[in-house]
């Protein structure tokens, strides 16, 4: 998309988005820290609708309505735009009469009118950055009140007229100024510009070269790097997609060299960045969200997702050296592999900005200034290195990338405000979970599987942000009210969304990394699917055992991840056929490492005896299978090949 826009936009358009983005931020910065520059400290609902006119105004004029537009900037997209601007100063300047007055049941002539142009602005930048699936979503749900005494059963509820649903959408609190958008205007727009300010003064390069000196030397050299530097890079952008634009057209090119095919080297990087998005520090802006919607502070979403975030890496590291290790790959030349100090000594900055942030997150816990100091701590040190000082050049660059893409979040989460909107006002959401709950008759296993089904399918329509909320609103109470851990049970549903990003027919990771790679897109997905197979069994396992999320007993979460960590462990093992200190292994025993670590997952120390068990029986079954082969066998501790043959 920012190669489109770069067509789309130049000279004076490019100009202004900037200095739409450059206008946010300050404004921002000016509300975070309260500096009441010029005199101008907008209160209440005003700060919010003077964000979404300009980002969404930023919006319309970076994402094109149709492909015939893709390189060119019509002038309805000027007056679009200036609309959007024009409604927000109105709504904005009249914020407080209109939460005095009640304009939210009562308003003037033209402060409904202005509100109807900014309801219809609003979903067509939702159109527009979202698609089509998350605005016919939007849409019906946004519409919900006009409809909702014709619906049946629990979905029933007293309608609204259309004057009075656009005036409580556009002036009430609870829609297209509700939590996401509050969550976009306090925390959201700090993390991206921290996000940005990294990448522009080089920190892509630092961490790829750092994954590349911690693991360009093993086995399969490459596909580790590519998945290190995925996680490193995820957790700051939290965007998939534009995580395999960026790395992943160094990782998987260095794949195919060493000898992974095509298919496999595109989902080895789709897995990887599809990953980051749960990968702390920063993560994706849905964790912002699910704090706010927990009540909790961003520090405790942070740390619950830091370990199921580990695993899943891990798990990967593990398939691609099994998979190494089965067709005897090897790690890259060593002329292409930095030393680790010398990486360190040219990367430090960044290391000492994350650790900046993560401080001011875990111990001063002041989640909307960390990071804006842990940025400045980067650009300052950056004055003095010539190779990571911030240019005219890169200061642009820095301004269109913050324009473009906080203005796609305010267009999608304005979108999905009206969803809130819809079934806040309505009191479906309420009665959904209810009955959800009624249905289930008490099985969490049942609950927990239409859950995980419901979040998959919405999942393939909308962005995981969209998808986490819809959800959090419908779902999540129905889990929370059956027992289960409040926290875990948001993390299911967004792990559960996520998955869309590697499983058919979907798939938009893999399908973007089968493009960078010039391979099959069906056959990268399968790949996917296998790679990212602990996925599917990851959120089940932090829903029923909350001490993978760190809550409960210290001795508890250590045995939790133990066991949990060797069920990773055997699912790799099992996916890719080959486990350590046997070689290739058949079909057999590979299914007999599936269920020892099923049997590990499952939260009770008698499976976990039984599982370890069956595991002991596969290394004893191979030593008397290995002492009854002719002694001039190859012996080869980690290559042996003895059942595969």
């Amino acid at each position: 998309m920012s190669e489109i826009n770069n067509q789309r936009l130049n000279g004076m358009s490019r100009g202004v988005v900037m200095a739409l983005g450059l206008t946010g931020l300050m404004m921002a910065i000016n509300q975070t820290f309260a500096l009441k520059l010029l005199g101008f400290y907008p209160i209440g609902n005003a700060f919010l609708y003077y964000l979404i006119g300009i980002f969404l105004a930023a919006a319309l004029l970076c994402f094109p309505a149709r492909k015939a537009d893709v390189n060119r900037l019509p002038w309805y997209d000027w007056l679009l735009a200036t609309t959007a601007l024009g409604c927000s100063i109105y709504l904005g300047v009249n914020g407080l009469r209109m939460t005095q007055e009640g304009w939210e049941f009562f308003a003037p002539i033209e402060a409904t009118m202005t509100a109807s142009l900014t309801l219809l602005l609003v979903l067509e930048g939702v159109r527009r950055c979202g698609g089509w699936a998350i605005f016919a979503v939007a849409l019906v749900f946004g519409l919900y009140p006009l409809y909702a005494d014709h619906m049946p059963g629990f979905l029933w509820s007293n309608s609204f007229a259309l004057d009075e649903t656009i005036r409580a959408h556009v002036m009430g609190a609870e829609s297209i100024i509700g939590v996401p958008m509050q969550v976009v205007a306090n925390l959201i727009i700090g993390f991206v510009v921290f996000g940005i300010a990294l990448t522009v003064t080089g920190g892509g390069d630092f961490f790829m070269n750092f994954a590349t000196a911690l693991m360009g030397k093993s086995r399969g050299g490459p596909a580790k790097v590519a998945v290190i530097s995925s996680a490193f890079m995820g957790s700051l952008s939290g965007s998939a997609v534009s995580n395999i634009l960026t790395t992943g057209t160094i990782t998987i090119p260095a794949m195919k060299r060493s000898g992974y095919s095509a298919e496999y080297a595109a989902a080895v990087e789709a897995c990887s960045s599809t990953g980051g998005t749960l990968m702390p520090p920063v993560m994706g802006a849905v964790a912002f969200i699910m704090a706010s919607f927990l009540g909790v502070s961003y520090g405790e979403v942070m740390m619950a997702a830091l370990l199921p975030a580990i695993l899943f890496y891990l798990a990967l590291l593990l398939q691609v050296d099994n998979y190494a290790a089965r067709k005897g790959l090897k790690g890259m030349q060593p002329e292409e592999i930095p030393r680790v100090l010398d990486t360190l000594k040219s990367g430090w900055p960044y290391l000492l900005s994350l650790a900046v942030l993560i401080y001011m997150l875990l111990v001063m816990r002041m989640e909307s200034h960390a990071p804006y100091y842990a940025t400045l701590v980067l650009l300052v040190i950056s004055l003095f290195r010539r190779h990571q000082r911030l240019s005219v050049r890169k200061g642009l660059d820095f301004m269109y990338q913050l324009a473009h893409n906080i203005g796609n979040l305010v267009a999608i989460l304005a979108g999905i405000g009206l969803v809130v909107g819809g079934l806040s006002y309505t009191g479906v959401a309420g009665s959904f979970s209810r009955e959800l709950l009624l249905y289930a008759g008490g099985s969490i296993p049942l609950m927990l599987a239409a859950g995980a089904v419901t979040s998959f399918v919405l999942g393939m329509g909308m962005t995981v942000s969209a998808c986490y909320i819809f959800l959090s609103i419908l779902l999540a109470p129905a889990l929370v009210a059956a027992g289960l851990n409040p926290l875990g049970s948001h993390l299911f549903i967004l792990y559960w969304g996520m998955l869309s990003y590697i499983t058919p027919p979907v798939a938009l990771a893999a399908i973007t990394a089968a493009g960078v790679a010039g391979a099959s897109n069906t056959r990268t997905s399968l790949h996917a699917v296998r790679l990212g197979g602990v996925l599917f069994v990851l959120p089940f396992l932090f829903v029923l055992n909350p001490a993978l999320i760190l809550q409960g007993p210290v001795d508890r979460i250590v045995l939790s991840s133990l066991t949990a960590i060797t069920a990773i462990w055997l699912v790799a093992a099992s996916m890719e056929g080959y486990l350590y200190r046997v070689g290739n292994i058949k079909h057999l025993a590979r299914l007999v490492l599936l269920l020892a670590a099923a049997l590990l997952i499952y939260p009770e120390w008698i499976s976990d005896l039984i599982g370890l068990t069956l595991l002991g029986c596969c290394y004893l079954a191979h030593r008397v299978a290995w002492r009854r082969l002719p002694t001039d066998r190859p012996h080869d501790g980690l290559e042996r090949q003895t059942e595969g043959r």
